[in-house]
């Protein structure tokens, strides 16, 4: 599922559950880092397309490039948004924005990992892809989608309720 916005769907309802204590910004900045390799190999034709960027310890290293450079990455673009007050910009703390890469990278192997066959998530220890086939790749499409619009309304409700609160 290269850049698919499919991996978008958990991080959303994800997002709706922690509400400030998980970033939805920097959850799909680690979708993004997660294709990097695999639009290489489309793009040159070389490589193992589902390579090691997907496996668990891939996703580990590249969660922190993601937690590291999506912290600074996502700030700068709440603030451009102006979102957060104007002297006050939002600041991403690093815990949330290591829960919300490492939740990113690791739900990008476990979803990929279910309909890809090429995919190795416990290489170097084992070859199997134990993940294959576990659900179709329609219902992992509709779980994606029906999760993320679920998020959306819990979302939206917590925010009005806190809006009348005020």
């Amino acid at each position: 599922m290269p850049f698919t916005p499919f991996h978008m769907g958990p991080g959303i309802l994800i997002k709706a559950l922690l509400q400030s204590s998980f970033s939805l910004m920097v959850f799909g900045w680690a979708q993004i880092v997660m294709d990097i390799q695999p639009l290489w190999v489309l793009i040159t034709g070389n490589g193992h397309l589902h390579g090691f960027s997907h496996t668990f310890i891939g996703c580990a290293l590249l969660a922190v490039v993601s937690a590291i450079s999506g912290k600074y990455l996502s700030e700068l673009g709440l603030r451009l948004l102006g979102i957060g007050k104007a002297q006050q910009p939002v600041v991403i703390s690093w815990w949330v924005a290591s829960l919300s890469a490492a939740v990113g990278c690791s739900s990008h192997v476990l979803l990929d990992g279910i309909m890809h066959a090429d995919l190795q998530p416990y290489f170097p220890f084992s070859p199997n892809n134990d993940l294959l086939g576990v659900i179709s790749i329609e219902h992992l499409h509709q779980f994606c989608v029906y999760s993320g619009l679920l998020g959306a309304v819990i979302f939206f409700l917590i925010q009005w309720r806190n809006r009348l609160r005020c």
